[in-house]
């Protein structure tokens, strides 16, 4: 039977005039391109909920839900962790 790889969900929480977030669009635009993965942006100025939680972290990298990056995200890290998530390590 054909192993079926985990597309895993990959997120980049952000918020408006954020500088490091924009370098951060870049990376992860970039590095799911190379994967072939989808991502999606959430916005602290739409989720005040999360305000909470990473405030003082943003941008802020999830991979699955569980926070893997922060404020300068590394190409090489995210690759590394996506890559493992593809796998199912």
């Amino acid at each position: 039977m054909p192993v079926i790889p985990k597309v895993p969900l990959l997120q980049l929480v952000t918020r408006s005039g954020c500088h490091l977030c924009e370098n951060a669009r870049e990376v992860v635009s970039t590095v799911a391109g190379q994967l072939q993965l989808r991502w999606t942006e959430v916005s602290l100025d739409d989720h005040p909920e999360l305000t909470e939680l990473y405030a003082e972290e943003i941008p802020v990298v999830l991979v699955n839900g569980i926070q893997r990056d922060f404020w300068h995200i590394d190409p090489i890290r995210l690759g590394n962790v996506l890559s493992r998530a593809l796998t199912g390590d």
